[in-house]
């Protein structure tokens, strides 16, 4: 039985990709310190439909696409780039009102594409996703807080998206 190969320019390489390399980036800027981004996901609801001519047999056919949301995880720093997109969602939805013209700019710019980019052990991209018309859903900005804890604190951004893409022009690497 032969198997396809999966990587037609290493064709001597069967492992997969591993997981652990990754960054993403916003408003053609990288994004500080990942360590984690949920999964893409993606789900087709089926349409259950019975035909006049045969009603004792009911049918499916593809119905409305819902992607799910992605979590974003760091450890926290200095960088304040979570908290101010957090804080747009605040303008757009009237935040303390004092001023109408940020209002503005906030509906203007709270959606965000967003670029997910999977490299390999060697460092090379392999893989590039784009997430389209992101939106923060909820942002943690501090986690439980322990004394007696030894764990790096994390903040987290949920994002709300409108779908996904693989990027073509990336593609395997030579190496």
């Amino acid at each position: 039985m032969t198997v396809k190969n999966q990587f037609p320019q290493n064709p001597n390489r069967v492992d997969p990709y591993k997981n652990f390399r990754f960054r993403v980036k916003w408003d053609g800027k990288y994004v500080a310190a990942f360590s984690r981004v949920s999964m893409l996901d993606h789900a087709m609801q089926a349409v259950k439909f019975r035909s006049g001519g045969v009603p004792g047999v009911q049918s499916t056919e593809p119905g409305q696409t819902s992607y799910a949301p992605i979590t974003l995880e760091r450890g926290i720093s200095e960088d304040n780039a979570f908290e101010q997109w957090s804080n747009e969602i605040w303008g757009y939805q009237g935040g303390s009102g004092d001023d109408v013209a940020d209002s503005q700019k906030s509906q203007q710019d709270f959606r965000k594409d967003i670029v997910i980019e999977f490299y390999n052990v060697a460092g090379q991209m392999v893989l590039a996703y784009n997430v389209f018309r992101c939106w923060p859903s909820e942002y943690v900005s501090i986690p439980d807080l322990d004394q007696d804890g030894n764990l790096t604190a994390i903040q987290t951004l949920t994002l709300q998206n409108e779908g996904w893409e693989r990027d073509t022009s990336v593609g395997e690497a030579d190496a």
